[in-house]
C-alpha cells in the first residue's frame, strides 16, 4: 500500500475535473496558494469532527446550508449575512424541537466548483464546455469564457478569506444574540397560513422569558451571544485542495485548510478514485454524498477507505435519494452500516434527488417533494432504531423564487421574477425557515417517542 501524500490523488483516475490549456500557469497558481494562510484552523475542524460525534449519537443535530454554488458576480456582504441569519433562525427552532445543541455548518466560503451531468452543453448548434463553477470558467456561454482559467482560484481563496472574515465577525460580535435571532423569526411567523409555526414561535418566546426571569440574559450568559459557524463545500477541484493542505504542527496530521468539513459528490465517489484518495489522508470531517447507485459493497469499501479507524465524527453520509425512493434505498445501507458496527453521522439532502423542469421551462425543486423526502428519511430511521443526525439544503437568505410552493406559494409562472442561481434552484429565505418548523415537529415528535418508548 502506498503511503498517502497530499499530491497521491494524482495517481489516481480523476473525473469531474478541468484539463488546463496552460499547464505553467496553473503549476504558478498553484505554487502561489500553497504559500498563502490556510482558511481554516486544525483545532475548528476537530471541534466540529467531536460535535458531528455527538450529532450520530443523537446528542446533537446538524443543521448545513447554503449556495448551490458561490459566485463571484453575486458576492456581496448583505448576501453572506441574509444567509447566516436565516441559518441562525433555522437553528433555534430546531434547538427548540429537538432539545439538542444545532450544528450549524455553512455550504459557504469554498463552495465554487460545480460536477455536471456532461462535459459539454449545446446551445443553438454551438457545442461548447459545461459551466463547472466560478472557480474554474465562465457562465457566459462563449468560447473563451469557457476555458478553464487556473487564476481563478486566486480570487475564490480571496472571496473565501473575506466570507470568513465576516462569518467570524458575525458569530461572536452581539449579531448572534439568541434573543435577537428569534425576534427575526416572528416576521416569518406573521405570514398567512402560519398558525402551527406562531405557536412554535409563542414557545421559544415564553422559554426566553423564563431564562431572563431565571437571572439568564445577554449580560450574565457569554454563550448566548455568540455561535459556532463552520464552513464546508464540496472538494472537488483536488489542485486548489491540495495548494491549501498542510501539516498540522499540533498533531503532526495533514488538514486541508480550505473549509472545516469537505465532502465527495455522488458522481466523484469511486473507492479508487482521485477525490475518495485526496479525502482519506486529510483529518477534517468528511461528507460522502450517498445517491440511489450507492451499492452495500460500494458503501464497505469506502467507509474502510475514509474512516478506517472507525471515529465518530469523522464520516457524515449525506442521503439523497429523491421523495418517493428513500425507503427504498435508505434501509439498507442503514443495515449495512450497523452491519459493520461503523460509526457514521446519517444526514438528510432531500435537494438534490427531487430537481425537475417546470413547465415554464426552468430548474426547479418543489418545496412538496423537498418535505416529503424530508419526512421519509425520519419515518425509515425510526423503523430502524437508528439516529437521524442532520440535514443539508441548498438555500439563501435571498428572496429568490427557485423552489416552487411554501406559505408564499411559489408558482411556476414566479419563477422567472427572482431566479438568480448559476446551477441548482434554492430555497429562499420563508422556504428555509418553514423547513426548520417543519424539521423541528419531526425531531419533537421522535423526541417524545423515545420518551414514551423508556416510560413504557
Amino acid at each position: 500500500m502506498t503511503e498517502w501524500t497530499k499530491s497521491s490523488w494524482r495517481a489516481k483516475p480523476r473525473i469531474q475535473m478541468p484539463d488546463y490549456p496552460d499547464q505553467d500557469a496553473l503549476q504558478a497558481v498553484e505554487a502561489e496558494l500553497s504559500r498563502f494562510p490556510l482558511l481554516v484552523f486544525a483545532g475548528e475542524a476537530r471541534r466540529l469532527k467531536s460535535h458531528l460525534a455527538a450529532a450520530s449519537r443523537g446528542e446533537a443535530f446538524l443543521l448545513q446550508g447554503g449556495d448551490c454554488a458561490e459566485s463571484f458576480d453575486q458576492f456581496s456582504s448583505d448576501a453572506i449575512r441574509d444567509t447566516f441569519k436565516v441559518m441562525l433562525q433555522m437553528a433555534i427552532v430546531l434547538t427548540h424541537g429537538a432539545k439538542v445543541p444545532v450544528i450549524k455548518v455553512g455550504r459557504m466560503a469554498g463552495q465554487f466548483a460545480k460536477p455536471r451531468s456532461a462535459p459539454t452543453e449545446t446551445v443553438g448548434g454551438v457545442e461548447l464546455p459545461s459551466y463547472r463553477g466560478d472557480i474554474i470558467n465562465e457562465l457566459d456561454f462563449s468560447e473563451g469564457a469557457r476555458i478553464p482559467d487556473p487564476a481563478r482560484m486566486m480570487r475564490a481563496y480571496t472571496q473565501a478569506a473575506a466570507t470568513l472574515n465576516l462569518l467570524r465577525a458575525f458569530s461572536t460580535g452581539g449579531y448572534a444574540d439568541v434573543h435577537q435571532v428569534h425576534a427575526w423569526t416572528l416576521g416569518f411567523t406573521e405570514s398567512e397560513k402560519a398558525e402551527a409555526y406562531r405557536e412554535i414561535a409563542n414557545r421559544i418566546s415564553d422559554t426566553l422569558d423564563f431564562m431572563s426571569a431565571a437571572g439568564v440574559n445577554p449580560d450574565t450568559a457569554h454563550t448566548l451571544q455568540t455561535v459556532e459557524f463552520y464552513t464546508s463545500h464540496e472538494s472537488l477541484l483536488l489542485e486548489y485542495e491540495e495548494a491549501l493542505t498542510r501539516v498540522d504542527s499540533t498533531t503532526g496530521k495533514w488538514l486541508a485548510g480550505s473549509g472545516h468539513m469537505i465532502w465527495i459528490g455522488d458522481r466523484t465517489r469511486q473507492p479508487d478514485g482521485a477525490h475518495v484518495e485526496f479525502a482519506s489522508g486529510v483529518q477534517n470531517p468528511i461528507g460522502l454524498k450517498c445517491g440511489p447507485t450507492m451499492t452495500t459493497d460500494d458503501l464497505k469499501a469506502l467507509m474502510a477507505k475514509l474512516n478506517p479507524s472507525n471515529e465518530a465524527g469523522r464520516l457524515t453520509l449525506i442521503a439523497r435519494f429523491g421523495a418517493g425512493s428513500v425507503g427504498e434505498h435508505l434501509p439498507r445501507l442503514i443495515r449495512c452500516v450497523e452491519e459493520e458496527g461503523a460509526k457514521v453521522t446519517w444526514v438528510c439532502d432531500p435537494m438534490h434527488g427531487n430537481t425537475i423542469k417546470s413547465s415554464s421551462g426552468y430548474k426547479t425543486r418543489p418545496f412538496d417533494s423537498v418535505l416529503r423526502e424530508v419526512r421519509e428519511f425520519f419515518s425509515v430511521h425510526a423503523a430502524e432504531g437508528s439516529v437521524p443526525g442532520g440535514v443539508h439544503f441548498e438555500m439563501t437568505g435571498q428572496d429568490v423564487t427557485e423552489c416552487t410552493g411554501g406559505v408564499r406559494a411559489v408558482s411556476d409562472e414566479d419563477l422567472s421574477d427572482r431566479y438568480h442561481t448559476a446551477c441548482d434552484p434554492r430555497l429562499n429565505a420563508s422556504q428555509s425557515l418553514e423547513l426548520a418548523f417543519l424539521v423541528a415537529e419531526e425531531l419533537s415528535n421522535r423526541r417524545e417517542m423515545h420518551r414514551d418508548q423508556a416510560a413504557g
